[in-house]
């Protein structure tokens, strides 16, 4: 092959578009930018060359078996080189790229049958529009694409290892990287061939079901995405075990590790947009939110002001949790604060993405984030796309890391109309919880609050572990690129997932039966009225979230805790401890000060607010370990000889067993509860049913408590209870979810032919009692099944004897059954990897704790490619 060869460009490349398809005899050549070829031959892939070549596609993957039986690239078909319109041909010479050879061929094309089309019949996808000098065999180009989603792609890598490995075969490629410069062109552009294929696919089976759809249902674009979620007849209220359940379960979390850089040179613009379906809401749905929102907050100074401490403490209206705790919620978390930087603009144009997942994992839509910090108003832009989607009715579980800090702005600034308002319960993430204060996790915690069930709401953090290997190439990509490759992705994603609903529903089954067995068998042991725990938990909840009191009878003992706190924290802040002495005793009237000398002569009090001094500060540690990335801040408590968290346990439960001496001395207060010892071993999990959240004996200012608070038996109780609840809410949403998918079932088969899965999930689930009766046809009979697979192997053996190939349906173009059978070793790895950097914001914080060491050995995410071995043999 000559060099000239090798090097040849388009011809169509210097020909205006819109006489690119017609070969005239007298071209008038003009010279064009590359950026205008660019931008012409982006063209004729998008509106002309691919559109035709779908149907082809598709035929050639069924003619051939999904490429079981490909042709061969040189073989001559009897109506090549023939045009019945007599229109001008043209001979181009091809160079094929095989998996094991590397030959060229002559074809002969005209725009009634261009050159694409052409290569298509022999098994290959051209590298150009119009007048292609290389083509890839489609079983080379589908292998890679399957590589490519399951790990970090390289196209360079790819690209020198085939030419390399062709060149040990003697196959001779003239220049350096030719391969990879058009190898790069044939990729993208099969990639796209087979997403609109599969898209042909999608449309033509809604287009079946839309004579018997119902229109108080969720869209059909939802429905596609989640059928359990939001496939069936029945998603109303009455259906599941509690009127409080929302119908639905969504998350939403962002992730700033998924950058893309400014352009060094300054260049302005985008890539051209690439002509599939995507993920992402539009930028200018997003900006029109952003824009919203700014009229609805009116100016900067009134938001700094509503944070500001008021005097007396209270609840915001609709809020449940007073003003003090969701300000110091809204301190923890860096996603709280919207000013606060999470990625430079100056470097990065696109600083991150932020997700909208339901329950299953499964991806509903996708932002791209342009600011620095997380502002609301994606999260916003994302719940509004949302309800554009479902019926008027429908409600949803939120689940947001700071779900406490949108659902009080969306009251404060209006940002939604109560119709839609009234339809959200807002929660906070399992794994994030532990980030807010006590009186907040008691409301918002999913383990705590009514109707959640035992959804995790973690499925975002699965997500960005599985795009993490995109980290390097995108952040140097394009930017519709960018997108295009994250759709791939999620769509593959979803494939995986899409075959293992039955599998998800299994094991989810079997863990609630276990966990709620166990709790009941606890509860009976402890042999406690349902009725009285319920009341108490009750009325802890009512003392717990109450507005704190005014600041005058509990100053002294409050400022003598910030002491305390700041003593236990480092002795160089004497500084801060002797000015805040000074405002206390400028702060206190006559009788204050004289009361502090005798509570600062109280033996059995001074080692009281001394523990709980210790216990707060082992609390902030804690939180501070969680996320703490920063090695300098490790480097600088090493150097300073901070006591570690271990040490303050020790010091803490010290204290408590002085409190206890005390007490059974008769030197403490009347009704005085002792204070439980904090374990060494577990201090780090930070669950939400651990001590170490509540002050048990050293917040309790009544004098007679509660059975709440000093009643053991009563407070495992409501532990144990609130446990079976969420059992009991998670097997009545399976059950639901049970029924659901068998009704979609029916509903594809009704629709399409040949459905592969269904003998998988009916043999998964049929463990699961339905909510709801629906019979027990699944689609099609046993018997159908295997006439249809006799059909097929007869098929197969005819065409493996040459036989005329069989006309047919036109099949799926993705060979589902690819990422249908899903391995243990490949589920195991679902969770691992969580991207947690930037979450919190302290001043100082600890070391930090591995994110594996946080996930228990029995915890069970709700992803459907996270498959436990403990469950698989049930």
């Amino acid at each position: 092959m000559s060099r000239t060869e090798l090097e040849h460009k388009d011809d169509e490349a210097t020909i205006p578009f819109s006489d690119s398809l017609h070969f005239s005899d007298h071209p008038v050549p003009r010279r064009l930018t590359s950026s205008q070829k660019r931008a012409n031959q982006w063209r004729r892939w998008s509106e002309d060359i691919i559109p035709r070549m779908i149907v082809p596609y598709l035929s050639y993957i069924e003619e051939t078996l999904s490429l079981r039986h490909a042709n061969i690239p040189g073989e001559h078909h009897s109506n090549d080189g023939e045009c019945g319109t007599g229109c001008r041909t043209r001979s181009i010479k091809v160079a094929c790229v095989l998996f094991d050879a590397f030959e060229e061929i002559t074809i002969i094309a005209c725009p009634c049958f261009p050159a694409p089309l052409q290569l298509l019949r022999r098994g290959l996808f051209p590298c150009a529009p119009m007048v292609p000098s290389l083509a890839v065999d489609l079983r080379v180009l589908k292998f890679v694409r399957l590589l490519f989603v399951r790990q970090s792609p390289n196209q360079t890598a790819w690209c020198d290892a085939l030419e390399t490995f062709l060149d040990g075969m003697r196959y001779k490629l003239t220049l350096k990287n030719s391969l990879r410069r058009r190898f790069s062109n044939v990729f993208h552009w099969y990639w796209v061939l087979t997403v609109l294929a599969r898209d042909y696919i999608s449309t033509l089976i809604t287009d079946a079901r839309k004579d018997g759809s119902c229109v108080d249902q969720p869209s059909e674009y939802l429905c596609s995405q989640c059928p359990l979620c939001f496939g069936g007849n029945n998603w109303r209220n009455e259906v599941r075990g509690s009127p409080s359940m929302p119908n639905i379960i969504v998350c939403i979390d962002a992730c700033f590790t998924q950058k893309c850089s400014t352009n060094p040179h300054g260049a302005t613009g985008n890539d051209p947009l690439n002509p599939t379906s995507s993920f992402f809401l539009p930028m200018a749905d997003v900006n029109a939110m952003e824009d919203f929102v700014q009229r609805c907050r009116g100016e900067s100074r009134q938001a700094r002001a509503s944070r500001a401490e008021p005097d007396k403490d209270c609840y915001e209206e609709g809020m449940c949790v007073p003003v003090s705790v969701l300000n110091g919620c809204g301190d923890s978390f860096i996603a709280a604060d919207e000013k606060r930087e999470k990625a430079s603009t100056r470097f990065f144009t696109d600083t991150g993405l932020m997700a909208l997942l339901c329950r299953h994992d499964r991806v509903l839509w996708v932002v791209n984030l342009t600011s620095a910090g997380e502002k609301q108003h994606y999260a916003l832009a994302l719940l509004d796309r949302l309800f554009e989607h479902l019926p008027a009715q429908m409600t949803i579980g939120l689940l947001y890391d700071i779900g406490c800090q949108l659902e009080r702005s969306c009251r404060k600034w209006k940002f939604m109309d109560n119709s839609i308002l009234s339809r959200i319960a807002f929660a906070v993430a399992v794994f994030h919880a532990y980030g807010h204060q006590w009186p907040c996790q008691i409301v918002y915690h999913p383990r705590k609050r009514e109707g959640f069930g035992l959804s995790d709401s973690e499925g975002c953090e699965r997500l960005w572990s599985f795009l993490k290997p995109l980290i390097p190439s995108l952040c140097v990509s394009g930017f519709n690129q960018r997108l295009f490759v994250l759709d791939t992705q999620i769509r593959h994603l979803d494939s995986k997932s899409l075959q293992g609903f039955g599998h998800w529903l299994h094991r989810h089954w079997i863990h609630c039966q276990i966990k709620k067995n166990g709790a009941l068998d606890s509860l009976h042991d402890l042999q406690v009225d349902e009725h009285m725990l319920r009341v108490e938990w009750k009325a802890q909840v009512d003392y717990q979230t109450k507005p704190a009191p005014r600041q005058s009878r509990n100053k002294a003992a409050e400022v003598i805790t910030t002491i305390l706190a700041l003593e236990k924290t480092l002795e160089a802040q004497e500084a801060s401890i002797r000015e805040l002495e000074m405002q206390l005793h400028a702060a206190l009237g006559t009788e204050d000060k004289v009361n502090l000398e005798k509570m600062k002569k109280d033996v059995y009090l001074m080692v009281h607010l001394n523990a709980l001094a210790v216990k707060t500060r082992i609390r902030d540690r804690l939180r501070q370990r969680k996320f703490e990335f920063e090695r300098l801040e490790r480097s600088y408590r090493a150097t300073i000889n901070e006591p570690g968290i271990l040490k303050l346990v020790s010091t803490y439960n010290g204290l408590c067993y002085q409190l206890r001496s005390l007490i059974r001395q008769r030197r403490a207060p009347p009704y005085a509860v002792m204070p439980h010892i904090i374990p060494r071993d577990g201090i780090f999990l930070l669950d939400v049913d651990d001590d170490i959240w509540q002050d048990v004996g050293l917040d309790d200012d009544t004098i007679a408590p509660p059975a709440w608070l000093s009643d053991d038996a009563v407070r495992n109780g409501i532990r144990l209870q609130l446990e079976v609840d969420r059992c009991m809410e998670e097997e009545a949403q399976l059950m639901h979810e049970r029924a659901v998918i068998q009704e979609w079932m029916l509903a594809e088969w009704g629709a399409i032919r040949g459905a592969s899965n269904n003998a998988v999930w009916k043999k998964k689930v049929q463990c699961i009692p339905c909510a709801w009766p629906v019979g027990e046809s699944w689609g099609p009979s046993d018997e159908a099944l295997l006439q249809a697979a006799r059909d097929q192997a007869q098929s197969s053996f005819r065409d493996e004897d040459d036989a005329e190939s069989v006309e047919g349906e036109e099949g799926d173009c993705e060979g589902d059954l690819e990422y249908g059978e899903i391995g243990d070793e490949e589920l195991m790895d679902a969770i691992e990897d969580i991207a947690l950097v930037d979450e919190y914001r302290y001043d100082h914080s600890n070391e930090l704790l591995d994110d594996t060491d946080d996930i228990d050995d029995h915890f069970m995410p709700s992803s459907p490619i996270k498959l436990l071995n403990k469950c698989r043999c049930i």
